[in-house]
């Protein structure tokens, strides 16, 4: 079995979860943070519906510079709505998944660096990313927008099984 066919299930479980836990971001409030060091709601939102995106760049490019010298650092995507969050999460969920059903073995096993100003960060194979940076990462991202959800009074959804609002046994 090819290395992106045995990483498709997982991806599309972790992403199915994620939008069920994009659909419950409350509108009004999208400035409320929980600590004064923490990402706002709507910033954190934004965030957990771009990282998708970067699995076509993983696949697609040898790198990525987060602080490309002499450029402007880029800027983080807020959410204006939860449906704009959703529309962004579905175009780089729908992207990232076509070039992972795309890539071939070869192509994932090849090396790719993070770098910053420049200078490389990390050295990883593109699975490696893939796995860490984009899935894993999503799946941080997303338990910390449950715990805002909870904090929120919003019922969080059940992921991998029930949670004291849904799916009770």
């Amino acid at each position: 079995m090819a290395i992106s066919q045995a990483l498709l299930p997982e991806f599309d479980h972790e992403m199915s979860n994620t939008r069920k836990t994009l659909e419950r971001i409350p509108e009004n409030d999208f400035a409320w943070k929980p600590h004064p060091k923490s990402m706002t709601l709507g910033r954190l939102a934004g965030h957990v519906a771009e990282i998708p995106g970067w699995a076509a760049l993983t696949i697609a490019q040898d790198s990525f510079d987060v602080a490309p010298a002499g450029e402007p650092r880029p800027q983080g995507t807020v959410a204006q709505s939860r449906q704009h969050v959703l529309n962004l999460f579905d175009k780089n969920v729908a992207e990232a998944r076509a070039a992972i059903a795309g890539a071939i073995d070869e192509q994932l096993m090849k090396p790719w660096s993070l770098l910053g100003g420049g200078r490389t960060i990390f050295t990883m194979p593109r699975i490696a990313v893939l796995r860490s940076m984009v899935m894993n990462h999503t799946i941080h991202h997303r338990a910390q927008l449950g715990v805002y959800l909870r904090l929120n009074n919003i019922p969080v959804p059940s992921i991998y099984g029930p949670s004291a609002d849904e799916g009770q046994m």
